[in-house]
């Protein structure tokens, strides 16, 4: 059943395979976001649950002039509210390189003599200093994780806020950030504190070692 792109549930499909898009293919040198939803249909999976047909467009969140178009296909499972949607996708075009730009933070980050601690980018003003922007890319495609394996039809999140995040020593090649987020939840316009251990490496990509929902006393 074709949907008319700016339908809520549509539009709500499109953020969960965009923030999902921007965990598998972003880093502290790409975040993606969706720019435009072009086309959607839905279709009942007999016995699994909801699955949704998504033409999108995705920008650059650090240089909005740099998009790409793709499909995916979500499946929210009603049978097992427990299981996170399936999503798969096909990029249509190239992604900016940005193998310079991870190298620099990686290789900046490395050096420092002690470990990176930062509090509330963006500030109050919604300003992020240059040499926190890939921190906060970080967890702008970190949150892509926890976005994905948390909703439903009936939720829309997005990062708003990093609270707190603190580099956790490690004896590999990896970067290791301990992350206090507050994410949006847009429906219900509540703000959700969430803490989640994030790894990176330039070869290796993001993840998401741990993830938990935190007490509201927590933003506070």
């Amino acid at each position: 059943m074709e949907l008319l792109p700016g339908r809520s549930t549509a539009t709500r499909a499109a953020a969960l395979a965009a923030g999902y898009i921007c965990y598998r293919r972003g880093g502290p040198g790409r975040g993606l976001a969706l720019r435009a939803l072009r086309r959607a249909c839905a279709e009942d999976v007999d016995g699994v649950g909801h699955k949704y047909h998504l033409e999108l467009e995705l920008e650059d969140v650090l240089d909005k002039d740099s998009t790409v178009n793709c499909t995916a296909e979500v499946l929210y499972h009603l049978s097992n509210k427990n299981i996170a949607p399936d999503v798969q996708f096909t990029l249509e075009g190239e992604l900016k390189n940005t193998d310079e730009a991870d190298n620099v933070f990686y290789n900046r980050i490395k050096s420092l003599e002690k470990e990176l601690v930062a509090e509330n980018i963006p500030d109050n003003y919604g300003n992020v200093s240059p040499e926190m922007e890939p921190i906060h890319l970080l967890a702008w495609v970190a949150s892509g994780y926890v976005i994905w394996q948390n909703s439903t039809e009936n939720t829309k999140f997005q990062l708003a806020q990093i609270k707190h995040v603190k580099q956790v020593k490690r004896s590999d090649e990896y970067l290791e950030f301990d992350y206090k987020i507050l994410l949006h939840e847009m429906l219900t316009q509540e703000i959700i504190p969430w803490q989640m251990t994030v790894l990176w490496h330039p070869q290796h990509g993001v993840e998401v070692t741990r993830d938990s929902r935190q007490p509201k006393q927590a933003s506070e």
